[in-house]
């Protein structure tokens, strides 16, 4: 079984900080892709950032220069620092890992149960 679990979200003002943390557990053989998703109220799911298991990260163009992703491949952690935060980056952030379990052929993607960024004054 394995589990992925973010923490970190929360109320701030704009042009305020948040980071989000989401941590992999469970009978992991490997992780190759991790990435963040957000989801705001009547929008589409969109892809924040993600980065490889060799740290190549690309970026939304909306967050491009605020946001980096990063992760502890031995930590199995992967993490959102966000700064200069805006009232339309409001949205449920998700975790998202390609994992390859302890005896799988191949990898199959995870999700996180999500965690509220709320960027208001």
């Amino acid at each position: 079984q394995v589990q992925l679990v973010e923490s970190g979200g929360g109320l701030v003002q704009p042009g305020g900080s948040l980071r989000l943390s989401c941590a992999a557990s469970g009978r992991i053989a490997s992780i190759n892709t991790m990435a963040w998703y957000r989801q705001a109220p009547g929008k589409e799911r969109e892809l924040v950032a993600q980065i490889t298991n060799l740290g190549f990260a690309n970026y939304a163009d909306s967050v491009k220069g605020r946001f980096t992703i990063s992760r502890d491949n031995a930590k199995k952690m992967v993490y959102l620092q966000m700064n200069s935060l805006k009232p339309e980056d409001t949205a449920v952030y998700s975790c998202n890992a390609l994992i390859r379990g302890i005896g799988g052929v191949r990898a199959f993607d995870h999700w996180g149960q999500g965690t509220q960024v709320t960027v208001s004054s």
